[in-house]
């Protein structure tokens, strides 16, 4: 999918790319850090990271697509070098809260009875908070960055500065 009704694909997917990332930092981080907060949002954590990391091949092959029919620009081979990194972000993502998800839908009594590691250790909660919070800060990050470069790429000496 190269071209949505005349428009390149890339503008209009990126919109889903920088509000599912970031919402799914939000969330992962929420529900690494209170259990309660991932078991209220159930498989919807996952599901979203899912939908979120499938979002991210799918917008940087369109902008690969729009690179090649643009003119050559350092700034937009910037913007496409920062793109091609934030895949590894997405599934991370999608990685940390599929565990978030597992391991708080597990009650601690069956977790006991089955002698896997309890949810509510707190070692356990450490590493994967930590983990979460590492991550959803990096992915974030990672979204302002290439957002940064694909506007400056794009506007860069198409508007007038002084106003008139």
């Amino acid at each position: 999918m190269n071209l949505v009704n005349g428009l390149p694909a890339h503008v209009l997917l990126v919109h889903v790319v920088v509000v599912l990332i970031p919402m799914t930092a939000l969330a992962l981080t929420a529900g690494a850090l209170w259990p309660r907060v991932a078991r209220r949002l159930g498989i919807l954590l996952p599901g979203v990271a899912f939908v979120a990391l499938l979002s991210v091949p799918l917008t940087t092959h369109a902008g690969e697509w729009l690179e090649r029919h643009v003119d050559d620009d350092p700034l937009v081979r910037r913007h496409t070098e920062l793109g091609d990194g934030l895949l590894p972000w997405a599934l991370g993502l999608f990685v940390l809260a599929a565990v978030v998800w597992w391991a708080a839908r597990r009650s601690p009594a069956e977790a006991g009875r089955s002698g896997v590691l309890r949810w509510s250790a707190v070692p356990v909660r450490i590493v994967v908070a930590a983990l979460s919070l590492a991550v959803a800060v990096g992915a974030v990050v990672d979204v302002y960055r290439i957002g940064d470069s694909g506007a400056k790429a794009a506007w860069h000496d198409s508007f007038n500065k002084n106003g008139s």
